[in-house]
C-alpha cells in the first residue's frame, strides 16, 4: 500500500474528503518524525511503538574493492510491533 491507497482507506473508513485524511496522515508522520528527532518515542498501544537507536561507528568493507572503509556513528527509527497488531499478523 503506498500513500495515496493509504489516504484513500482513510477517507473511506472515516467518512472524510481525502483532502482531510490527506492533511490527517501529514499532521501524523510530521509529529512523529519531530518527536523521533527529539529523541522521544512515540507509542500507540496495540499497533506499536516507534523510538531512535544509535548506531555506533564501525568498519565495514567496500565489496568492489574490499576496501576497508569507516562507517559513521548514526541514528536510525525503530519500529517495535504491539500486541495487537502481532495477533494480527499471526492469526
Amino acid at each position: 500500500m503506498n500513500k495515496a491507497e493509504l489516504i484513500d482507506a482513510m477517507a473511506l473508513d472515516a467518512e472524510i474528503p481525502k483532502a482531510a485524511a490527506k492533511k490527517a496522515l501529514d499532521s501524523f508522520t510530521t509529529n512523529v518524525s519531530n518527536a523521533l528527532a527529539e529523541g522521544k518515542r512515540v507509542s500507540l498501544v496495540g499497533f506499536g511503538s516507534f523510538s531512535v537507536s544509535k548506531r555506533a561507528a564501525r568498519e565495514g568493507r567496500n565489496p568492489q574493492t574490499g576496501a576497508t572503509i569507516k562507517i559513521a556513528a548514526k541514528a536510525v527509527a525503530r519500529f517495535k510491533p504491539g500486541a495487537e497488531l502481532n495477533e494480527k499478523l499471526n492469526s
